[in-house]
């Protein structure tokens, strides 16, 4: 009998861990390079949601961003990612130019969260004062198709330059940017990314640079709609004493469409509720807004979410 209730109770305390098993939730929150705004974004989200979402467990992951993360999301290797407005939108109609091979139809929004300002910096002494200025230079476009990659392609278009204009292209995440142009070996780089982005702190902090201007005409000139007219402030950036014009584009946060109902609601609460601790992490989070939460969302949004912004009082209206 001895050994038969200690059987059971062996065969009951498995069933139970299965259960338990199969109740953890595992949220891996797909963001940026490590340099850039999306990962300390991410890895401030994914202790929210640990600390707040019981049966969740949580991880981050650095990739090279949007076009990465929305493939990543849609195979099913992350629950949770940091995307561009305009890889979003590539992504849902299915652009392959764009780096998606079909429409990723497994994707569902969360909310836009911030906007992402092109910032061209260059090194002082490079000469470069505009986006001509750029012809015959070293410059860093971003990781391949990466969402920094395919908006340097719609800026150089509007200005009627190509990578084949400048002197080298390169290839090249935002720390590896920098670390580059501090060496004397790239002019410029190409980078798209909230304002204050730790990789330009770095390199200001060090040497002289000066920020491109990209403006108004410019601006108008991009076939992209997402894409608006703004300025980087002066004293973002060491030696940038000046309002500098740019543009700038909205960053979404999206999920899956199989994600549960109610996890999504919660991500969503969490993340509006704890926006203190997202600024703590980098205050690009300080635009994030609720009332701007649908605008421009060009894909349909989880119910979760739609829940959540509704209950909020939030219009649907895009």
């Amino acid at each position: 009998m001895k050994k038969s209730f200690l059987a059971a109770a062996v065969a009951i305390g498995t069933l139970i861990g299965a259960g338990q098993a199969q109740a953890e939730q595992f949220v891996n929150v797909l963001s940026g390079g490590t340099s850039g705004v999306y990962y300390p974004l991410g890895v401030a989200l994914s202790k929210i949601y640990a600390d707040n979402i019981k049966d969740v467990r949580t991880s981050v992951q650095s990739t090279k961003a949007s076009v990465e993360n929305l493939n990543l999301l849609n195979s099913g290797r992350g629950e949770v990612a940091f995307t561009l407005g305009d890889s979003l939108s590539s992504a849902w109609s299915g652009d392959a130019e764009a780096g998606f091979k079909a429409k990723l139809e497994n994707l569902r929004g969360i909310a836009g969260i911030y906007p992402n300002y092109i910032q061209i910096v260059a090194r002082a002494d490079s000469g470069i004062k505009t986006l001509a200025d750029l012809k015959g230079k070293r410059v860093s476009v971003g990781p391949a198709k990466s969402g920094t990659e395919l908006n340097a392609r719609e800026i150089l278009a509007a200005g009627k330059l190509s990578y084949s204009d400048f002197g080298k292209t390169e290839y090249l995440a935002f720390g590896e940017s920098v670390e580059l142009m501090k060496n004397r070996q790239l002019d410029a780089a190409i980078i798209s990314a909230g304002l204050g982005v730790s990789a330009i702190r770095d390199l200001s902090a060090t040497t002289a640079i000066s920020v491109v201007e990209i403006p108004a005409s410019i601006a108008a000139a991009i076939v992209n709609p997402v894409y608006i007219s703004t300025k980087i402030p002066a004293g973002t950036y060491d030696g940038v004493t000046a309002d500098v014009n740019t543009v700038a584009i909205k960053n979404f946060l999206v999920t899956r469409a199989d994600l549960p109902a109610d996890l999504v609601y919660e991500m969503t609460r969490l993340m509006f509720e704890k926006q203190g601790d997202l600024v703590s992490a980098h205050a690009a989070a300080k635009e994030l807004s609720l009332a701007d939460a649908v605008k421009g969302m060009p894909l349909p949004l989880h119910p979760g979410a739609e829940k959540y912004l509704k209950e909020k009082g939030i219009s649907m209206t895009r």
